[in-house]
């Protein structure tokens, strides 16, 4: 158990803080603040000490040097219960300090801002702030540091059950037991690696993409049952820059059973695919693999059963995504079948009501995908690959190219309707496994998948496995491939079953031949000079 009869404010964050100090004030706390923190206080009647005043040096050096003295660390970092450490702090008349409560400057916010300066970014590393958490919670036996507001409460409740359940209470000071104290150490020394390694990369990315040393932390959301097999443990983390963007780590689950490690995985490649659209989309995710994928302008319910009979078969047990709100008729059609996962940006309540008749199918709820169609071009984010005794870094692959740009090598040119799905058979291509081949098809007001071939080791292979998945003919369609032929097979294949139209990024040595097969068949293709591999 900690006594707390002294404490010492100093924040950046100030939300909550009032509260948290009148509490404080009530249990017969003393108080000693900074700055702004300490106007605030004392503009909200509560009494406080300016950190200055009790060490007898004021803040100079525009307010970078104020907390750096023997009589805030000597109170923090003194033990009491040793003899020499409590005499040395009678000698130099400190007193010791019980409670600290610290929040950072905004380092990782300040850098998120475009306009951000270097200059300005080194005026945001805190100093003092760092150095008091690190002592306070290196002398976690006597010393309660708080950095996260979320704490506040909890330990002011800690602080009073203390007070009155202890006879005499008018005597003692409020305390927090150790195990509370120890629990609060952790989370400095989480917070401290998290902020130096955000300001290493920062520093270290100055001048390099990708710094010598790469700090990267992640938090724990869950534990689940298991990894990709019952017999590997598992656990989800979030990173702290998921907050940028809708995404798994930032849903909610609204109902079913826990989310297993492939769902998750399965969660995040629907959401991938799904932000690629700005009208109403569906897809459905099979092994991290789309199986079926539609968009337009109609009903969802109609989109939904585009994308779930492009290969119903597939679709069996698969997770669904939506970038539009569910609504009943969509959950009707839903609920036919068997489906692990649903993500959509909500749900209506009729919806949720058919939905949750299904006892186990996991509905989750994303945050809004407005705010993300807005800032997925500027976002510059890492995608990383975990190896054996490494670690793969880079960017994510969010180029959205414009295939209206696409240079069109053959002497038929693509007709109006055929542009609309090369885009759209562009776009999932991008996140099919490769050797991807995607076949679309645009009917009235809906573009759909009608044959996807993934994950094959030669490219004529996935043209002709994405033909076999096929339900309906596919003469007139459309068909995407993430990378060039190398061959002209690929192109003979796709006109035997009547497609009208290729999209590929080109750059192969035998471009020529896929030309003059194009040609000979009486198919328009363009080349993208980009290419989208998914491993």
């Amino acid at each position: 158990m900690s006594k707390i009869q002294r404490a010492l404010i100093s924040l950046s964050d100030k939300n909550g803080i009032i509260p948290f100090a009148k509490g404080l004030h009530s249990l017969g706390v003393e108080i000693l603040s900074t700055g702004g923190t300490a106007k605030l206080l004392r503009d909200n009647g509560i009494p406080v000490v300016e950190v200055g005043d009790y060490t007898g040096q004021p803040e100079i050096l525009d307010g970078r040097l104020k907390t750096l003295h023997p009589k805030i660390h000597g109170g923090l970092l003194a033990i009491r219960s040793n003899a020499e450490h409590m005499k040395a702090l009678e000698q130099f008349e400190i007193g010791t300090i019980d409670l600290l409560v610290v929040n950072l400057y905004p380092f990782e916010e300040t850098i998120a801002k475009p306009d951000v300066t270097l200059e300005h970014a080194i005026e945001n590393i805190d100093i003092g702030g760092p150095t008091m958490i690190r002592a306070a919670a290196k002398n976690w036996q006597d010393v309660a540091v708080i950095t996260d507001p979320e704490d506040y409460q909890k330990v002011l409740e800690e602080m009073r059950r203390g007070v009155v359940s202890t006879p005499g209470r008018e005597n003692l000071a409020p305390t927090i037991s150790a195990e509370t104290n120890l629990l609060l150490a952790k989370k400095v020394f989480v917070l401290t690696s998290r902020y130096e390694g955000a300001i290493a990369n920062y520093l270290c990315g100055q001048d390099q993409k990708f710094p010598d040393v790469f700090n990267f932390q992640v938090t724990k959301v869950q534990d689940l049952r298991y990894g990709e097999n019952p017999y590997q443990k598992a656990a989800f983390y979030r990173e702290p820059s998921s907050l940028q963007e809708p995404c798994v780590s930032t849903s909610k689950q609204i109902h079913g059973k826990e989310l297993s490690f492939n769902n998750i995985l399965d969660l995040e490649a629907a959401l991938g695919l799904i932000k690629e659209f700005d009208q109403a989309s569906v897809v459905i995710i099979k092994h991290t693999n789309p199986c079926g994928v539609a968009s337009g302008y109609g009903e969802l319910s109609d989109i939904f059963t585009a994308a779930r009979d492009a290969d119903p078969l597939s679709a069996f047990g698969g997770i669904i995504g939506f970038n539009r709100r569910v609504d009943e008729k969509t959950a009707r059609e839903i609920v036919k079948d068997f489906y692990e996962c649903v993500i959509a940006p909500g749900f209506d309540p009729e919806a949720l009501e058919v939905l949750t008749t299904k006892k186990n199918i996991r509905l989750m709820e994303v945050p809004t995908l407005a705010a993300w169609y807005k800032t997925r071009e500027v976002l510059s984010l890492y995608d990383m690959k975990k190896v054996a005794g490494g670690l793969l870094v880079q960017e994510r692959d969010l180029l959205r190219e414009n295939t209206r740009e696409a240079k069109v090598v053959t002497r038929k040119l693509p007709q109006e309707r055929e542009w609309d799905g090369l885009a759209f058979a562009w776009l999932v291509c991008k996140h099919v496994k490769s050797n991807a081949i995607v076949f679309g098809m645009s009917d009235h007001d809906i573009i759909r998948t009608v044959g996807i071939g993934c994950g094959q080791m030669s490219r004529v292979d996935a043209v002709k496995i994405g033909t076999l998945k096929a339900r309906s003919s596919l003469k007139g369609c459309v068909m995407a491939s993430d990378a060039f032929f190398p061959f002209r097979d690929n192109v003979d294949e796709a006109a035997r079953v009547g497609v009208a139209a290729i999209i590929q990024p080109g750059g192969s040595l035998k471009d020529t031949e896929s030309i003059q097969a194009a040609d000979e068949h009486g198919i328009a293709m363009v080349f993208t000079g980009t290419r989208h591999f998914r491993h």
